[in-house]
């Protein structure tokens, strides 16, 4: 059998390798073992913080729209209730892009889910004394 010479196909491999580890502190840069643990990790860690990123984004919708409709004179959690009870399909992003881009159509919205709640509550029972 002959004998196979690996090493430019080795040699281009560890600089892809290193190429894609740049920036990275210590030995974790320069060193090829070091170096794809460090890629392993660093790509485990990427997914994770992606998703951590799209619950900060939906902490901030909720925000947008608890101060917006605050200023209606309602709560986020008694709006969205609301907004539920009068099957309006709007998601957070949405309303929380309505909320801070166009005020008017949102003061729409909240006043249509105001009304919606008068017009479904029942009447008061009186409490047994």
């Amino acid at each position: 059998m002959p004998r196979v010479k690996r090493g430019t196909v080795r040699a281009q491999k560890r600089a892809k390798l290193l190429k894609h580890t740049k920036g990275f502190l210590w030995g974790r840069k320069n060193r090829v073992k070091m170096a794809k643990e460090a890629l392993l990790h660093s790509g485990v860690n990427s997914l994770q913080d992606r998703r951590k990123k799209k619950s900060g984004a939906r902490g901030q919708w909720h925000i947008v729209i608890n101060a917006a409709v605050r200023e209606h004179g309602m709560s986020y959690s008694k709006f969205m209730d609301a907004l539920k009870k009068a099957d309006i399909a709007l998601n957070r992003k949405v309303l929380a892009e309505l909320a801070s881009t166009y005020p008017k159509v949102f003061e729409g919205i909240v006043k249509k889910v105001q009304v919606e709640k008068v017009a479904k509550e029942p009447k008061a029972v009186k409490a047994k004394a």
